[in-house]
């Protein structure tokens, strides 16, 4: 997940470093056992989760939902993915694929209702994908996530006017029928994205874009619903009387918003929320938490910069290569981050399928120290092929938002290592993250775009095609850095690349898949197509209080897994 809203989108345990094994040690087993404990009252079940950012309601449609746990809470889709990264049918109790791998038919449950009780159809499912497709919309994910589907690139130029009874089909109030314009073995996975996600048209109907100010009204047929929205602050989420599924046995979900991860750490400290991700600045303190709150999570996400191909000087991949090599990301991860990374030159990460463990740096390079003599080389040559010299490269800005002191900290470090490696120094640009995201959307195939950015991707479901045609392709709205789409003299090897990332896409053989994508992943490496710099293992708190809540977990939980959730009365627990 690119968690820009959504762009910056976790995986099975990892090996990892001594260091890390030893805090993991500390914070005990079992997070989510109930076992001796108590149910505390109905008046004490509410689970208050901590954001850090400015609440935006915008990302409770899913047609533009990039946001955290809130639209998981509100809809569900045909499939969806549990905590275990497996991929479960959820609206659908059935699903099938045609024997060509086009056409996909989902079986609904009986008696599916929308929040209001309204019924929810196979007809209430074609119009919201058709919706989110609809070019007047300007959903920026539903091509990503959508694109798949028949026909939807011709919805977007005009060719075609609507998707219904061409590509998605309702043949029976509870049936569904999507044809798919190739055969991809990742197409489920697509659909497990909140984009896919049934809205009640009713509410659209009346209310127009504006119907997230409505939510409450039957927006979804999850097991939640937004019952309340205090503007900058917070919204409030009861359980859903209609929801088909086991019924959420918390009674309130409160996502409350504070500046940054520091701050929420701080009011978990005095007990205002269940649950905090713990700056690196207090992860030794922190393993130090009593009844087993601490919990260091391996994240299926990679930290990295990215650079724009056709900004000057990164249209040369020699002075690409010479940025990433000058960096040392075992520095990075184990100073600045005090052990918290796991550094890395990889873009698929461990724990994800596809993972290449044999995988080089740019220049054949393997170690994550990079290689500084390497650097100087090749940005001595880069600078001659571009007729540049040291005092006329253009000036470099490296754009960033930072959620936590963490984030500046790495910046200056690596702005520290390109000025002693390669002479340069590099400006750090921090911005508000609606401008960070407003001028990256501005980036595509713009010269006078971003140069550098820093930025971070997590996984939206667990397959490498995620990672690679998701983010590199030129017709991704991801590929801001204008991968495949530039005059550089190497850009035969980047389509080479781009070739191999589509061939992946429609190979039904798991074992020919992969080797595919791991070909690709190499070739973008090469390039430079990003500098990876770490995965991160986050520690986590989570109060005493909080039972069947799997903090471990890669993913949100599952719809019907709200109904293990619950308050005990263990202490410490939130004073709510």
């Amino acid at each position: 997940m690119y968690k820009q809203g959504k762009r910056f989108a976790t995986s099975v345990m990892l090996v990892v470093m001594a260091t890390l094994a030893v805090l993991l040690a500390a914070c005990g087993s079992n997070p989510g056992s109930t076992t001796g404990s108590s149910k505390a009252p109905d008046d004490k079940q509410v689970f208050v989760y901590p954001v850090a950012g400015t609440p935006d309601l915008s990302d409770m449609d899913p047609a533009f939902a990039g946001g955290p746990i809130g639209p998981t809470l509100i809809y569900t889709g045909l499939v969806q993915l549990n905590e275990k990264q497996q991929l479960i049918d959820q609206l659908a109790q059935s699903h099938s694929v045609s024997a060509d791998g086009l056409t996909w038919t989902f079986k609904l449950r009986p008696n599916l209702k929308f929040s209001d009780g309204s019924p929810l159809t196979s007809q209430d499912i074609v119009y919201s994908i058709n919706r989110a497709l609809e070019p007047a919309l300007k959903s920026p994910y539903a091509m990503v996530y959508l694109g798949l589907i028949k026909d939807a690139d011709k919805l977007q130029t005009g060719a075609v006017k609507t998707l219904v009874d061409d590509s998605l089909l309702a043949p029976t109030p509870d049936t569904v029928k999507i044809i798919t314009k190739q055969k991809a073995a990742y197409f489920l996975q697509t659909m497990t994205y909140v984009t896919s996600y049934p809205v009640n048209k009713k509410l659209v109907d009346k209310y127009g874009k504006n119907f997230v100010d409505h939510l409450g009204e039957g927006a979804g047929a999850g097991p939640f619903i937004m019952s309340k929205y205090d503007q900058g602050r917070q919204m409030t989420f009861t359980p859903n009387p209609y929801y088909y599924g086991p019924k959420p046995a918390l009674k309130k979900v409160i996502m409350a918003y504070y500046k940054d991860s520091e701050t929420i750490y701080k009011v978990y400290e005095t007990n205002q929320v269940s649950y905090a991700k713990i700056p690196t600045a207090k992860l030794a303190s922190a393993s130090n938490l009593p009844n087993n709150q601490f919990h260091l999570v391996p994240i299926l996400g990679v930290q990295y910069y990215a650079m724009n191909y056709l900004a000057k000087p990164f249209n040369n991949i020699k002075i690409r290569q010479a940025f990433d090599l000058a960096i040392n990301k075992d520095q990075i991860a184990n100073k600045v981050l005090r052990g918290s990374a796991i550094p890395t030159n990889n873009i698929v990460p461990p724990g994800m399928p596809g993972h290449n463990p044999d995988l080089t740096g740019p220049a054949g390079v393997t170690s994550t120290k990079g290689d500084q003599a390497k650097a100087k080389q090749l940005f001595a040559e880069g600078l001659k092929e571009e007729n540049l010299t040291l005092s006329s490269l253009p000036p470099i800005t490296l754009s960033i938002y930072a959620t936590s002191q963490d984030d500046t900290n790495q910046a200056v470090a690596v702005q520290q290592m390109w000025q002693e490696v390669l002479g340069v120094q590099v400006k750090i640009d921090t911005v508000d993250v609606n401008k960070l995201f407003s001028e990256l959307d501005s980036t595509t195939n713009n010269p006078n775009g971003l140069q550098m950015w820093s930025s971070y991707w997590k996984a939206d479901y667990p397959d490498p095609q995620n990672w690679l045609t998701t983010l590199f392709a030129p017709e991704s709205s991801f590929d801001n850095y204008n991968y495949g789409n530039n005059h550089a003299k190497d850009i035969v090897d980047q389509k080479k690349a781009l070739d191999l990332m589509r061939q992946a896409d429609g190979e039904m053989d798991i074992t020919t898949r992969l080797k595919l994508y791991n070909q690709a992943e190499q070739q973008v490496v090469n390039d430079a197509g990003w500098i990876p710099l770490y995965q991160m293992e986050t520690g986590k708190a989570l109060k005493p209080c909080v039972k069947g809540y799997d903090i471990n977990a890669p993913f949100m939980p599952a719809p019907d897994s709200w109904s293990n959730i619950y308050i005990s009365n263990d202490k410490p627990c939130t004073n709510v």
